[in-house]
């Protein structure tokens, strides 16, 4: 029976089309079950009800068109117990709701159980016999199995027919969920872009005149690295941020030193310059793609997409135009950096990456150019979405296709509202954080690796709260020297004077990797990374923190913060190896005026929940303290927030986590230590009110979030958000405190931050 299941369980997830999927498993089911019947139906929750879409045993002409209510018949019953139901006489049920029209007056036996997927009822599969009588405890947990098996396919089926309702069918799935790569929310045609230029279908060749085919490889890395100079200087006006690093990337790998010199060697040997570059490329994904890590595996994609773009260039005579709209959401199969840059001035309202996550860098360069993003999506037929009518919304993270008026009417009002919000928001960017009665908080930038931070300058923001050094790590390929680090943290100083700059030493692991310093590992995020990483390579943290010293030496605004800390021991080592630096330095770096070296400060990130426990300990060793209170939620709630299958339960209002931002805060107050804040919950409007509240001294956020929690500090004042906290931490249970949250900022008439603020 085992072998039978897999069978169909297989079948199942292969096909393509919802209708022969359904009446295929139907038929297997009775015949490898040896019953009478078998039948599925599948929940349309916009109309609560349940309709047959596939038997094989009850009256064909019924499909479609017989439907139960979500609380009629056994069918309802099973799916409102969400258990198995297994009756010998289901006539004489009380549940029981006769439908002459299925035609099952023969059937007495009955067995069903409910298709469930991450909570949510997608149907009741079930089987009947004419013979009175239970079913074995085999055969109910044969069909529980089953059920449980085909409810991720289900739900990727729902996908496929999402367009059901143009076809005449009811629309039972009102969206498409993926992860939320991007906050924000855009509604446009549909744009698919399907490559005719890939890698994948390129026929080895030799050749014999290796000279012409090196002259037509090299002619295609110099447009291809023009294509990336285009793209650069198009964004260089809008963004401020480290993004654009991702095409520096892109151009150091076209260098002779790395796969450029690898594609030439391949043309040497006799192969055509596509040809060299397929088996230059393909070796690549291969390596990258079976690794265990999620940052590695991002990488895949970039070297298929840099590899399609010089191949693009090899064919660029041949190669077929798209027509752009004015106007549009972006879907492909995989939305690369590259995509994102190309398209964003043409029109771009937002992207739909089936493949990736939020970790991905089209999700990063999303998040520069305040465009939303949903990544990671089910797999859709992207052929039968072009030019459809869709709506995304980056704070859900789910799709919707061809929407009906009333969703249309909700997301416009949505959007309207964001739109005048952006404008007026605009009015206060450059006014200091204060409650209209005099209470003040600190903003300040989240940042990596740009020499693009005079637009940030102009913001608001009193410096950066997170400088994010590991950026000219990954886009090397080998640790950089302590010169090459000294001249980027110089840029980031120098454009910062008389402002804090607080620079996190190297973060990699986890998410995060180094493609020359692979780390694989199988449960990442609770392994080797940030600090220990770097006390296990003193030689690393040590350059790195010599780098940074020196950089200071003649700005003074420096700031080191050390992250993923656990223990004391490690607060301890860390200290030693700055001090270790900071004098041998000073025997080294001349300062005029008799000026000392400056020393700078050196804070910790509050992340890992054990550090809660001994924040007076800290404070003694410490001068200030950082919450990332991303890292925070997701290891107080045991949650990957870059897993789909419980992103769900990913939820920084959820009061265990807003009690203990709350107890930090008290502690950090009574220890008299600076405490500041950077994470998603501070670039939130009503993440912001509650720190305030709580007493946060700083808040740091990426730069497009700066204006708009500017402009509502300014608009309500201290002592309600601090009524507001009062009353959010007597809550037990998220939902609670986010309805609570929304219907308080909707009578502060701010009702227009409430889906940003959630």
């Amino acid at each position: 029976m085992l072998t039978s299941l897999r069978k169909i369980v297989l079948e199942f997830s292969q096909d393509s089309e919802l209708d022969s999927a359904l009446n295929r498993i139907v038929s297997q089911v009775k015949k490898v079950m040896r019953t009478d019947c078998c039948s599925i139906y599948l929940a349309d929750h916009q109309k609560q009800q349940f309709v047959l879409m596939a038997t094989d045993g009850l009256a064909q002409e019924s499909l479609g068109q017989t439907t139960l209510g979500f609380s009629e018949g056994l069918v309802g019953l099973v799916a409102q117990r969400e258990e198995p139901l297994n009756i010998a006489n289901a006539r004489q049920h009380p549940h029981f709701l006769h439908a002459p029209e299925v035609k099952e007056d023969k059937l007495n036996a009955f067995l069903g159980t409910p298709i469930i997927h991450q909570r949510k009822v997608l149907g009741v599969i079930s089987i009947q016999q004419e013979t009175a009588r239970y079913f074995t405890e085999t055969e109910e947990a044969f069909l529980v199995t089953l059920a449980a098996q085909i409810a991720t396919a289900m739900a990727n089926a729902e996908a496929t027919d999402i367009l059901g309702k143009q076809q005449g069918n009811s629309q039972w799935v009102s969206s498409i969920k993926g992860v939320a790569g991007s906050a924000g929310v855009a509604m446009a045609p549909i744009f698919v872009i399907q490559p005719n230029i890939d890698l994948s279908v390129v026929t080895l060749k030799g050749t014999e005149d290796i000279v012409f085919e090196q002259k037509r490889f090299v002619d295609a890395v110099k447009a291809t690295r023009a294509d990336f100079e285009q793209m650069t200087t198009k964004l260089a006006n809008t963004i401020a941020d480290s993004s654009l690093d991702i095409f520096d990337m892109y151009k150091q790998l076209l260098d002779n030193a790395n796969l450029g010199k690898e594609v030439s060697e391949k043309i040497a040997l006799g192969w055509t310059a596509e040809s060299a570059l397929k088996l230059i490329i393909d070796g690549y994904v291969v390596q990258f793609e079976d690794l265990d890590d999620d940052y590695l595996r991002e990488r895949a994609s970039d070297i298929k997409d840099l590899g399609n773009r010089v191949l693009y260039n090899l064919k660029a005579s041949n190669t077929k135009t798209h027509a752009v709209p004015e106007a549009f959401i972006l879907v492909a199969e995989d939305v690369t950096a590259a995509l994102v840059a190309e398209y964003q001035h043409l029109g771009l309202k937002g992207i739909v990456s089936l493949q990736g996550s939020n970790n991905s860098h089209a999700a990063i360069l999303a998040r520069s150019l305040a465009v939303p993003a949903v990544m990671g999506i089910s797999r859709i037929p992207l052929g039968k979405i072009d030019q459809e009518m869709c709506i995304i919304d980056g704070y859900s993270g789910e799709l919707f296709v061809a929407p009906n008026d009333a969703l249309i009417n909700e997301y416009e009002h949505l959007i309207a509202e964001e739109t005048a919000l952006t404008a007026k928001v605009k009015e206060v960017e450059a006014l200091p954080a204060e409650t209209p009665d005099g209470k003040s908080i600190e903003i300040l930038l989240n940042a990596g690796l740009s020499s693009g931070f005079e637009n940030s300058k102009n913001i608001g923001v009193a410096g950066i709260g997170l400088y994010r050094t590991e950026i000219p790590f990954m886009n090397k390929n080998c640790f950089p020297s302590e010169v090459e680090q000294t001249t980027l943290y110089q840029q980031v100083l120098h454009a910062f004077p008389n402002q804090v700059v607080t620079m996190r030493t190297l973060d990699v692991g986890g998410d995060k990797a180094l493609p020359y310093f692979p780390i694989v590992e199988d449960n990442p995020f609770l392994g080797w990374r940030g600090i220990r990483i770097t006390l296990d390579h003193p030689e690393i943290f040590l350059l790195q923190v010599r780098a940074m010293i020196r950089a200071n030496a003649h700005c003074g605004n420096l700031e080191i913060m050390l992250p993923m800390i656990s223990s004391i021991a490690e607060v301890d080592e860390a200290i030693r190896l700055i001090n270790q630096a900071y004098y041998e330095l000073s025997s080294e770096i001349e300062m005029t005026n008799d000026k000392v070296l400056p020393k700078p400060k050196v804070g910790i990130m509050l992340e890992v929940p054990s550090v809660i426990f001994q924040l007076g300990e800290l404070a003694q060793k410490v001068d200030f303290f950082s919450v990332g209170s991303n890292d925070l939620t997701q290891y107080l709630l045991a949650v990957d927030r870059n897993n789909a299958r419980v992103a769900g339960l990913y939820n920084s209002y959820h009061p265990s986590v807003l009690r203990a931002l709350s107890m930090i805060a008290q502690e950090s107050n009574r220890f008299m230590i600076p405490l500041s804040l950077c994470g998603e919950l501070a670039s939130e409007p009503a993440g912001a009110l509650l720190l305030l509240a709580m007493g946060y001294d700083k808040i740091s956020m990426n730069s497009h979030n700066v204006a708009r929690i500017i402009w509502v500090i300014r608009h309500v004042e201290f002592k309600t958000a601090k009524a507001i906290l009062s009353k959010v931490l007597t809550f037990s249970d998220a939902q609670q405190v986010i309805d609570y949250l929304n219907e308080q900022l909707e009578q502060l008439n701010l009702g227009g931050f409430v889906r940003a603020g959630m």
